[in-house]
């Protein structure tokens, strides 16, 4: 009888599951495609040498602060969009798109006020102690060669991701996938044309790298407009969106006060890996490169529980928005233990294929064989990041922020940055041990998670009081 419960509650009908396809698929295949770019092209820029991947990775770390800072910037907005868009509120999904694309360009005005006078001390701290002189000069000017051009890009991205996310909150997943994919395969040739000088095009190097990146984000920001407001009878909530700036003053301040801990969350949860990447870069600079490895392979085997997570925003917080209670904690549940079950495949198929990408990489036998064992970490640990993931997602479409804050960035920076600290500059323990530790903190996430979940207090309909 438990067990028939059990299954109840955590496997879904064939309904639900073609439901969960259909919002899931673009955005998998959309990240699925980032993520082999990505590692192309992080194989490509491996292949000029290692301390130019050690300048791109250092480099990548400090604009994933922005990304992320856009994304919590974004996301107060996104929940109320979301449930504007279950209640069938055109008007309601206009107002957020105003706010994002005010957060947006604040957000980069103010990147700008940080990265342009601090680019080189804020390099300088991934550089280790042991480096040689040569070394550090050598990955400083990639870095700052790399950074500069970066920093073109950082508007595009922005506005697409007002774009993005709000079209993904209505139910339209498929035009911020096909804008996606067109620029990673941008990114991917002119990578390939502009790194190594082929067909006549200059060898740049890492510098050639950025410009692919660059081009690309305005090729996909271009896209996602321009396609929005051709099809405005599909997608009205652009209908007027620009002819002024007014929210209502309610919906402003719900938005600030919901947003604000997701903003302040994201921000500080990416400080805190950039300080704990920091942290282990302390034992050898080696191990940047092997972490750039390890990071963004996993982030290939990744898509699935992070696609879920999105899936979990978008289906929780519709019914939510519709005040269909019983549905959104239902499909909750299913969505974690999908969630979970998938990830233990993947995590199973990052295991097996561990030994191996690491060698596709022109670099080092050391930074291979230590890639090799930071993806054997992650590749056990995926279904606990998976549940830890999806549970704050899941907490997040409810609107209660400040939990998400104290449950995401607040554990980084109490729990996990000092441990990580502590270790790296108070004991001689070898980098895989550490890093297994540090990691392993993510379980004591899983069981607060599941607490909370299981409580509900994440359950509330926003747009109706």
């Amino acid at each position: 009888m438990q067990i028939s419960k059990l299954k109840n509650k955590l496997i879904g009908t064939r309904g639900f599951y073609n439901r969960v396809i259909a919002i899931m698929l673009p955005m998998l295949i959309q990240n699925l495609v980032t993520n082999v770019v990505t590692l192309l092209d992080n194989v490509m820029v491996g292949r000029v040498g290692t301390l130019q991947m050690s300048a791109v990775a250092i480099v990548n770390q400090l604009i994933f602060v922005f990304s992320l800072c856009i994304f919590g910037g974004l996301a107060g907005a996104g929940i109320f969009s979301t449930q504007y868009a279950g209640a069938k509120d055109n008007n309601g999904v206009r107002y957020c798109f105003r706010v994002k694309m005010i957060i947006a360009v604040a957000m980069f005005l103010l990147s700008l006020c940080v990265f342009l006078p601090f680019s080189d001390s804020l390099i300088s701290m991934y550089l280790a102690d042991g480096t040689t002189k040569s070394e550090a000069v050598a990955t400083m000017k990639y870095a700052t060669e790399y950074f500069n051009v970066m920093l073109i890009g950082l508007l595009p991205f922005a506005i697409s991701q007002v774009y993005s996310s709000t079209l993904r909150e209505i139910g339209e997943t498929k035009l911020p996938m096909i804008a996606s994919v067109t620029a990673i395969l941008v990114n991917l040739v002119f990578n390939y044309l502009l790194i190594f000088g082929k067909f006549g095009f200059p060898k740049l190097g890492v510098v050639g790298a950025a410009i692919a990146t660059v081009l690309s984000r305005f090729v996909e920001t271009g896209i996602i407009m321009i396609v929005t407001a051709i099809k405005r009878n599909k997608y009205e909530f652009i209908k007027g969106a620009y002819r002024s700036i007014y929210v209502p003053k309610a919906l402003c301040k719900d938005i600030f006060t919901k947003g604000t801990p997701l903003l302040i969350n994201e921000f500080l949860w990416s400080a805190g890996m950039a300080v704990m990447l920091q942290c282990y870069s302390v034992r050898d600079l080696n191990v940047v490169a092997a972490l750039n490895i390890s990071n963004t392979v996993n982030n290939l085997f990744n898509v699935v529980f992070l696609t879920m997570g999105n899936a979990v925003a978008i289906i929780v917080g519709q019914h939510l928005g519709a005040n269909e209670i019983k549905s959104a904690r239902d499909s909750a549940w299913k969505l974690i233990a999908l969630a979970v079950a998938t990830c233990a495949v993947m995590g199973g198929a990052m295991a097996i294929s561990a030994p191996f990408i690491p060698e596709i990489y022109n670099t080092e036998s050391i930074v291979k064989f230590m890639a090799t064992e930071f993806l054997f970490v992650v590749a056990a640990l995926m279904p606990i990041y998976a549940f830890a993931h999806n549970c704050y997602f899941t907490i997040r479409s409810g609107g209660r922020t400040g939990v998400t804050f104290l449950f995401d960035s607040a554990f980084t920076w109490v729990v996990a940055v000092p441990f990580a600290y502590i270790l790296a500059n108070f004991t001689d323990l070898p980098i895989l041990p550490l890093y297994i530790l540090v990691q392993s903190l993510e379980f004591v996430k899983c069981v607060v998670g599941f607490v909370l979940i299981k409580k509900g207090i994440w359950v509330r309909n926003l747009i109706k009081g």
